[in-house]
């Protein structure tokens, strides 16, 4: 009698689990629908408002900064004092920005906007990856997947929303697109309800070890490490979504419709990469996606600028797949070795590092107005080299006791 009621239990508990990962997998995929939709609409405003590759890498710039302050520090405030309830607000954040971004008439309205939708990640990141975690009954690598998945899905979707409804309707379309934040809202709304009674049920229990797995030495320079793969990794990928579609304008006279389709097509098979490369390092070690991920992409992006058009659409496709597998294993080991710092872990890998990729955008930006956008991609095709700083990550297996 007491195996059959606890089968049934067991099957809840797991439903539960899996609706809880999904249900913020889906809020990110709208908050980065929402972020994506800034980078994708570049054309439309460089051309009504006569802007140049800096004023582009400065909106995202602020997009980015505003994430990169605020993110660790929300984080390292949630880790001592969580606020289930955060997230919904967070949400909040990008449909304003969304507004404004819709129904700007002025270059400095559109970094406001930018601005509150940089707020809404800073918001959503921390607290949604602890609630992945929380829910991932110990498959780290899974459950981080399949949230920073639904961000990659977002992200790619924002480009072919652009070609179908933003390109040819004008830039106050964007503002439809609240509509989705409106669905984020609600979701979070029950998740934050499930994150509450979560820490309630718990709330007895003692409080999670924040004992080093490492010395410290050991685990200043393995966060350093997994900083610099971070930075240079956000870097290339911030690169080519800003500038992916102007170099295909620029190179092989591709029509804009046209190069925001590609743009999808490479933030999809990056999105995929992601999925990837969570089971892969539960399976056989996040070190182990590290090394494949970020050397692995070496010979595509040295190839990259020396392509025709359709290698240069097969080489993005791998260099997506491939590069964005490396982003969960990386956060999964991060995690891993500061135990019980979950916010602020998210918040230096979803905020600072993802911020320095916008700061980059905006020196890629400054470089393509002197030297030409082919240029860029030569310069950025030697970024992977950063890989073999992973030889300094230390041994799982060999951690302290």
């Amino acid at each position: 009698m007491t195996a059959t009621a606890s089968a049934p239990a067991t099957s809840i508990a797991s439903k539960t689990t899996l609706s809880i990962i999904i249900a913020v997998s889906v809020c990110h995929l709208i908050n980065d629908t929402m972020q994506s939709l800034l980078s994708a609409i570049y054309p439309i405003l460089k051309e009504s408002y006569g802007l140049d590759y800096v004023q582009i890498g400065l909106l995202t710039l602020t997009f980015q900064c505003t994430a990169s302050l605020l993110q660790p520090a929300i984080g390292m405030y949630t880790d001592k004092r969580p606020l289930p309830f955060s997230l919904p607000v967070g949400m909040a954040s990008s449909l304003i920005g969304l507004l404004i971004l819709g129904f700007a008439q002025s270059y400095w309205l559109l970094l406001v906007g930018s601005a509150f939708v940089g707020l809404g990640s800073a918001i959503f990141h921390p607290e949604s990856s602890r609630v992945a975690r929380l829910a991932s009954g110990g498959r780290h690598g899974l459950a981080q997947s399949l949230f920073q998945v639904g961000g990659n899905v977002g992200s790619a979707i924002g480009p072919l929303l652009a070609a179908f409804i933003v390109l040819p309707r004008g830039q106050a379309s964007v503002a439809w697109f609240a509509v989705g934040s409106l669905v984020g809202i609600f979701i979070l709304t029950r998740v934050g309800m499930w994150y509450a009674a979560h820490r309630k049920a718990n709330a007895g229990k003692a409080p999670v070890s924040t004992a080093l797995l490492f010395d410290k030495r050991t685990t200043a320079i393995a966060l350093t490490v997994l900083t610099v793969l971070t930075l240079t990794k956000n870097a290339y990928m911030a690169g080519l979504s800003s500038y992916y579609t102007f170099f295909l304008i620029d190179k092989f006279q591709v029509g804009v419709q046209d190069a925001q389709l590609l743009l999808f097509v490479y933030l999809g098979a990056s999105a995929v990469g992601v999925f990837l490369g969570g089971p892969i390092g539960d399976r056989f070690g996040a070190k182990f996606v590290i090394w494949f991920s970020i050397l692995g992409v070496l010979p595509f992006t040295l190839a990259l600028p020396y392509a025709d058009l359709t290698w240069t659409v097969i080489l993005t496709v791998l260099i997506g797949l491939i590069f964005s597998s490396a982003f969960s294993a990386i956060v999964v080991f991060a995690q891993e070795l500061l135990p019980g710092r979950v916010g602020m872990i998210a918040g230096i890998f979803f905020g600072f590092a993802f911020g320095a990729g916008g700061i980059a955008a905006a020196a890629l930006g400054a470089l393509a107005d002197v030297a030409g956008i082919q240029y860029v991609f030569w310069l950025c095709s030697f970024m992977p080299l950063a890989g073999l700083l992973t030889v300094f990550l230390p041994e799982m297996q060999h951690k302290v006791r």
